[in-house]
């Protein structure tokens, strides 16, 4: 429905076109070649006047045009603002503020006294829409650990600052290879005189830490950690030459395991498409009972208890990156294990063991994190680490070789509360000397 103004507007709007491609004349064209000089100048001078009296209609159709479509405008923006009032009440304080502000003074404009249809519907579309006009835009995306199920010993991201997080943690690890030993000597080759020894050897570990992070700054947070470790160990021994029966060994052990301590510190503003760098630093104490602090059976040279810690100091400094791209996240980590050298000056068996030094260790780990909504999301990720030679009295122990530990990691995580997540990873071994099942469940809650 149109109102006065605009039949008004449309019907000038039409006139004028008629006015000017078809001019009216009183009288009858006469042909330019029997027309006398006077005449001519007559029938130009008449044409000149018409078309300035046709510039100056169109002129203030322009102007009455431009009046309009203004008044149209400020019509527009003033049912908009009644819409967003409408989508968005204001709170108390901004109505007591908007009434202390005297309203501007607008140009008068026509108020329809029934909409359209398609009025009405537009209406109700822009209100139903989630960005209506005047509405503020999201927010940019910030990295949170929601969005990244944690299968690595270290978080995805750093603790806010004042902010305590305790993350009780439980982790179980299964471990079975088989292990040759040769007793005898050769006279020829693949004839062995003595005793050949296979021995089938399963150790499962249980671990439970406790776990503490705080905030020091936006940019840097210290952790603790205090294990206690429960293990057991049986050792199925099978001679396949000489004389003897199959036989079982066990052995069990529970204690504190190494506490460690570890601070991180964010290098640079990270954000979307661009990486955050994280610089770590971890301490393993030897608070655990070591390997060569646990008693051994003269007889079978097996242990009579399990060790719950490496015996060894470690210094571990590493660099994290995380690069957050919508949807997912990528992460990665290279850490140096740095083994600290200890004087052990006692016999285990037969051997004398001076001043051992446990070959140091690489550590590199990749993947990825895919937040599936709010509150879930899963992880996939790799982690390898090389481990040295070890080096007994200054020399490389007998039998020792460079080992490779691989693991698969796919983890899970789901956000119970605003404060408490729920993360569980599954681990499983790709190399013999990587245990071939590890579980761990972790409960991060920001106190």
């Amino acid at each position: 429905m149109f109102s006065h103004r605009g039949r008004t507007l449309a019907w000038l709007c039409f006139s004028g076109g008629m006015m000017v491609f078809h001019p009216v004349h009183a009288d009858e064209a006469i042909p330019l070649e029997k027309m006398s000089l006077d005449q001519l100048r007559a029938e130009s001078a008449k044409l000149k006047k018409e078309l300035r009296e046709q510039e100056r209609q169109l002129a203030a159709y322009k102007k009455a045009m431009d009046k309009a479509l203004k008044a149209q405008q400020q019509r527009i923006n003033a049912m908009q603002s009644q819409m967003n009032r409408q989508m968005n009440p204001p709170t108390d304080k901004t109505a007591q503020a908007e009434s202390a502000v005297p309203p501007a003074k607008q140009a008068p404009s026509p108020v329809p006294q029934k909409a359209s249809q398609a009025q009405v519907e537009t209406s109700k579309a822009q209100q139903a829409a989630p960005h209506a006009v005047g509405v503020a835009p999201d927010k940019p995306k910030e990295l949170n650990q929601s969005q990244i199920a944690q299968i690595f010993d270290q978080p995805g991201v750093l603790t806010p600052k004042g902010h305590l997080v305790f993350e009780p943690s439980l982790q179980y690890s299964y471990y079975s290879t088989n292990q040759v030993s040769i007793v005898g000597y050769s006279i020829i080759p693949a004839l062995v005189i003595g005793a050949i020894n296979v021995s089938n050897v399963n150790s499962s570990i249980l671990i439970g830490t406790a776990t503490a992070r705080y905030g020091v700054t936006n940019r840097l947070e210290v952790e603790a950690d205090v294990p206690y470790v429960v293990r057991s160990d049986s050792t199925l021994t099978r001679p396949l030459a000489g004389t003897g029966n199959n036989e079982v060994f066990g052995a069990h052990g529970h204690s504190l395991g190494d506490i460690q301590f570890a601070a991180r510190y964010q290098l640079n503003d990270g954000g979307e498409e661009k990486p955050y760098y994280i610089g770590t630093l971890r301490v393993k104490t030897a608070t655990g009972i070591g390997p060569f602090d646990v008693g051994i059976d003269p007889a079978t040279n097996l242990e009579t208890t399990t060790p719950t810690g490496s015996g060894f100091y470690t210094i571990e400094p590493g660099m994290t990156v995380i690069y957050p791209s919508d949807p997912a996240v990528f992460f990665g980590s290279l850490n140096y294990m740095w083994n600290v050298k200890r004087n052990i000056d006692r016999y285990v068996g037969t051997q004398y063991y001076g001043t051992v030094n446990p070959g140091d260790a690489v550590e590199f780990n990749f993947g990825m994190g895919f937040a599936l909504n709010e509150k879930a999301a899963f992880s996939l990720g790799y982690d390898h680490i090389v481990v040295g030679r070890d080096m007994v009295n200054g020399a490389v122990a007998p039998m020792s070789q460079v080992t490779q530990l691989a693991t698969l990691l796919l983890g899970y995580s789901y956000r119970i509360s605003d404060k408490t997540t729920i993360n569980l990873s599954v681990g499983a071994g790709l190399t013999q000397a990587t245990p071939g099942v590890q579980l761990t469940l972790r409960v991060p809650m920001d106190l």
